[in-house]
């Protein structure tokens, strides 16, 4: 059991049952709401009603994915709690990935100006990304999480065991965190990640707590996301651009599958911008179609995603703001890419398929 402390609450790594049942006996609510969605009322619920024993709790089930991260979705949780009448000193619990913990944490926050919350991860992505930093919200128009604060949970338990009930997909899909935070705040473990060539001979205790360790380091020097913090959205510029158009599409890729292709793009954008070595870059793609695959863009849609790129919350002015690398190790914040450089980023992705 590992707890990582934080400047207002406490992440706890390890068994469910060695941790929440006494954090729990310590608290005075007057109700407790679980917020699950299908997929963790399938597999992950079992395991919480299990550690919560004898503790009464009611049920919110709302539908799963990232389509469903919007206003008509809180509409259905804030409508849930104020018919069960819940009281500003009700107590929300989020089961789920980072749909669930986003979007629990944002209604509990702004429900009758405040509830408390807790979040259980139950994606490797969340486990690792969302679990610190106190972001929540939604998608609208296309935007993710365009609507949103920035509230703390009472804290936070990870149980390493609910990622046994995931997909090959979905453990691939959070693992484009941890290589972000390698090549944007560790070199040494981006070395290691190398040696890494099967994700179900990972040790994911181990990995989920030292990429815990590096996002709590950026996050407490910068908690509003005024500098530092900017590091934590390599990949994203262009990855959220990709991932908000294919929610619209047929062909849905999950967060961290266009994550990597963004890391692939914006590794890139490093050698052209701020002199990343070619060998640099030449790894990482390398890397990221070893595990990804190659997933080609359509050039008609280059447009739209300049356009997604163009609404990001990120931007100052009119400019698209990235957070770039160099070397791996270290990320350079604040850089502005002109349109006609990030085409030949997605270009530059798009002939990676000889690597495949």
């Amino acid at each position: 059991m590992e707890a990582i402390q934080l400047k207002d609450y406490t992440i706890h790594v390890g068994p469910l049952q060695q941790s929440l049942p006494g954090f729990l006996k310590e608290l005075s609510y007057s109700a407790l709401f679980v917020i699950a969605d299908d997929n963790t009322q399938e597999h992950c619920l079992p395991l919480l009603e299990e550690t919560l024993g004898k503790i009464r709790w009611e049920r919110i089930l709302i539908p799963p994915g990232e389509e469903h991260k919007n206003l008509n979705t809180c509409r259905h949780i804030w409508a849930q709690l104020m018919k069960r009448q819940a009281g500003r000193d009700a107590l929300v619990l989020n089961l789920g990935g980072g749909v669930i913990g986003d979007m629990g944490g944002f209604c509990a926050a702004t429900f009758k100006r405040g509830l408390r919350f807790i979040q259980i991860p139950t994606t490797l992505l969340s486990q690792v990304d969302a679990s610190i930093g106190g972001k929540l919200g939604i998608d609208f128009m296309q935007a993710k999480n365009s609507i949103g604060l920035f509230g703390d949970p009472l804290g936070v338990f990870i149980d390493p065991a609910f990622l046994e009930t995931l997909s090959r997909r979905e453990l691939r899909s959070g693992y484009a965190e941890i290589i972000k935070h390698s090549l944007i705040a560790d070199a040494g473990q981006w070395a290691q990640l190398q040696q890494l060539r099967r994700l179900d001979e990972a040790g994911w205790e181990a990995l989920i707590t030292h990429s815990l360790h590096i996002k709590k380091k950026i996050v407490e020097a910068d908690p509003f996301e005024k500098g530092l913090r900017k590091a934590l959205n390599f990949g994203h510029t262009i990855g959220h651009a990709i991932e908000g158009f294919a929610l619209e599409t047929q062909g849905q890729l999950l967060h961290g599958e266009a994550v990597a292709i963004g890391m692939a793009c914006e590794a890139y954008l490093s050698a052209k911008e701020v002199g990343l070595p070619e060998n640099d870059v030449e790894q990482i793609a390398r890397y990221i179609i070893g595990h990804y695959g190659h997933n080609p863009l359509s050039p008609e849609h280059f447009d739209a995603y300049l356009n997604l790129m163009g609404n990001d919350k990120k931007n100052e002015g009119q400019r698209i703001n990235f957070s770039l690398i160099n070397p791996v190790g270290r990320a350079v914040i604040n850089r502005h890419c002109p349109p006609e450089r990030i085409i030949e980023s997605l270009e530059f992705y798009n002939n990676l398929s000889r690597i495949h």
